[in-house]
C-alpha cells in the first residue's frame, strides 16, 4: 500500500455555518464550499491547507454516523484521511494483516472520492479513512 498524503482531517460539527467562522475569521483559511452526500448523510466543507484540507462534517439525518458521532462525543475531531494510491489494493492488503475493516470495498465520497474506513478498534480509537482521488 502506498500513502501519498495526510488527505484530510475530518471535523464533526453541529452546523458547518457556525463552524466555519473559525477556519475563516480566525485562521484565514479559504473556504472551498459545501458538498451533500446523501449516501453519508453528511454535509461536508473544505479548507485547503497546503496540500492537505480540513473537512467539517455536519449531519443531514438524526441517525447518520455524524449524529452519533456528536451525541456520544460531542463536537471534534472525527477521522483523519490518508490518500492512498490504490484503494482497492490498501483494503486487500490491510484485511490481509488482520485489519478490522468497517468498508472492505470502497464507497463514494465527497468530490467524488472513492473511500473506505478503517475500524477504531484496530487503530487505537482512531477513524482512519483512506481515500483515492
Amino acid at each position: 500500500m502506498k500513502i501519498l498524503k495526510v488527505d484530510h482531517i475530518g471535523i464533526a460539527v453541529n452546523s458547518i455555518e457556525d463552524g466555519k467562522s473559525l477556519w475563516m475569521d480566525a485562521l484565514g483559511l479559504a473556504f472551498e464550499g459545501t458538498e451533500t452526500v446523501e449516501e453519508q448523510k453528511v454535509t461536508t466543507a473544505f479548507f485547503p491547507v497546503g496540500e492537505s484540507e480540513v473537512e467539517l462534517l455536519e449531519s443531514t439525518a438524526p441517525d447518520g454516523p455524524v449524529a452519533k458521532f456528536l451525541e456520544k462525543k460531542g463536537a471534534g475531531v472525527h477521522h483523519v484521511a490518508f490518500r492512498v494510491e490504490n484503494i482497492e489494493e490498501a483494503l486487500a492488503e490491510l484485511k490481509e494483516k488482520g485489519i478490522r475493516l468497517i468498508d472492505e470495498k470502497p464507497r463514494k465520497g465527497a468530490g467524488g472520492a472513492k473511500i473506505a474506513f478503517l475500524h477504531p478498534k484496530a487503530t487505537n480509537g482512531v477513524l482512519v479513512e483512506l481515500c483515492e482521488r
